[in-house]
């Protein structure tokens, strides 16, 4: 590899933004291929490689490269330091997520309820403006409080954030989209947010909604849902 590929390369992983190294087979040049990239030959197979998160090698015109994908890190933003969120952020922090709780109330986001983790004591819209939220973030509002959840949906929903999804019931959702509709968002994105949240296992603890929700969070991330 090129000293310019290698700076190229480490610049992007720095930034966060993802990238696939196409390495000729043959002849061992290589060369980057960024998600956006729409002129490269390879360009809809390194895409399908950083969906995957996994290498891969195609064969095109004879000639078979090897793509590597490297994508930025998995990240959980959660909105509400409430009871799910304690199972839920152990569970994501397992499966390779790096979570991020949000909620104004220091009475519940607090270290010893959550560990380890990063807590931002601030309005949630206001916490948002600071992160970059990517098409590696999942956000998930679980506060029940429109003061709280709305400011932040409306953020994630102008994001890239592969997962949105908010708890509620049914009926609790419907009154969420009125909500945001009248904040000017329209039905195919409000189609974005997971409402009620999580798949459909019949879950009725904490733990078992987490489970539920992360699972839910997967299978949009692999495009495995339905």
């Amino acid at each position: 590899m090129k000293r310019e590929t290698l700076l190229a390369l480490n610049a992007a992983r720095r930034a966060g933004r993802a990238v696939v190294l196409a390495s000729d087979m043959t002849t061992a040049a290589a060369r980057l291929i960024t998600a956006g990239d729409k002129d490269d030959p390879l360009a809809e197979d390194a895409r399908e490689a950083l969906r995957l998160d996994k290498a891969r090698i195609v064969e095109k015109d004879g000639a078979a490269t090897m793509l590597t994908p490297y994508n930025p890190p998995l990240e959980l933003l959660i909105v509400g330091a409430v009871h799910i969120a304690q199972p839920l952020s152990r569970m994501a922090a397992l499966a390779g997520f790096r979570v991020t709780i949000i909620d104004p109330r220091t009475a519940f986001a607090t270290e010893e309820r959550f560990p380890g983790l990063t807590l931002l004591t601030a309005w949630p819209d206001e916490a948002l403006k600071t992160r970059a939220i990517n098409h590696r973030t999942a956000f998930v509002a679980l506060t029940h409080d429109p003061k709280l959840d709305d400011p932040a949906l409306a953020v994630a929903l102008r994001s890239e954030a592969f997962y949105i999804g908010a708890l509620g019931s049914k009926k609790t959702h419907a009154k969420r989209l009125d909500r945001l509709t009248a904040h000017g968002f329209d039905a195919t994105t409000l189609a974005r947010i997971k409402g009620p949240i999580g798949l459909a296992i019949g879950a009725v603890t904490p733990a078992e909604i987490a489970v539920s929700i992360l699972a839910q969070m997967i299978a949009v991330l692999r495009r495995a849902e339905g």
